[in-house]
């Protein structure tokens, strides 16, 4: 499989959205910096573009086969994807996550201060996604359904108490660069969720639900940041044009 190296990170996950986990294990960013070129975000992730071709074309009968092309999904249906699956996982994770940072860190924390920055990092991490989906939950998306309502029905766009989209749209965006700096900032901390050699079963399971919390908070911002948000900034525009 040849991957175009000018295409945007963003524009391949969006045509092969099962590619999204090939990139998360690269550690290619493909939802806050998912505008840079492939080839250029290859470089950054210190892999070869050749390499990522040969994760393809390994992948290739997944990767074409019965993966959920979001974008053929309506603002209502990505909505309801996005809260039964990202919303509850944020909230189920953080709540687990959180019990296991205070036992691992009660236990090892002497042997591994890394451990605290870990659960610093975490614990503010876990502090800005509460608010930032309860805005979404409770002022942006209820918009955004009652939007594409209207659009069906031909009438006119409802009342935005925000002026216009683009408005709590800009301040998604924002507040998800900041996760996504917190996300490297964990990894960094926990050096890339490897466990030492002395680490217990809880440890372990620490690292590894970081690390499934990072790949899912990814994909999260993805959907939001490349699907639905462009998507409904088009359908506003589209709607007072035609109004």
């Amino acid at each position: 499989m040849t991957l175009n190296a000018m295409k945007t990170v963003r524009e391949t996950a969006l045509e092969m959205p099962n590619a999204t986990r090939i990139f998360g294990k690269l550690r290619i960013d493909f939802c806050c910096g998912g505008g840079r070129p492939l080839g250029e975000a290859c470089a950054a992730a210190g892999v070869a573009l050749e390499e990522v071709e040969r994760m393809f074309e390994a992948e290739r009968t997944r990767l074409e086969g019965p993966g959920v092309d979001y974008r053929g999904l309506s603002m209502t249906e990505l909505i309801r994807h996005i809260l039964d699956t990202h919303h509850v996982y944020v909230r189920e994770e953080v709540e687990r996550i959180t019990g296991l940072l205070g036992k691992v860190t009660s236990k090892h924390g002497e042997n591994h201060p890394e451990l605290w920055a870990v659960a610093d990092a975490f614990g503010r991490l876990a502090a800005d996604l509460a608010p930032h989906m309860f805005k979404e939950e409770e002022i942006l998306f209820p918009y955004l359904l009652r939007l594409e309502a209207a659009v069906s029905q031909g009438e006119p766009p409802p009342f935005a108490p925000f002026g216009t989209v683009n408005n709590p749209i800009r301040m998604m965006f924002t507040e998800h660069d900041g996760a996504g700096e917190l996300l490297r900032e964990i990894r960094l901390a926990a050096a890339d969720f490897r466990a030492p050699e002395d680490a217990c079963m809880s440890f372990r399971a620490l690292y590894g639900a970081l690390e499934a919390f990072e790949a899912d908070l990814h994909q999260h911002v993805h959907l939001e940041n490349n699907v639905l948000f462009p998507r409904a900034v088009e359908t506003e525009e589209s709607a007072y044009a035609a109004a």
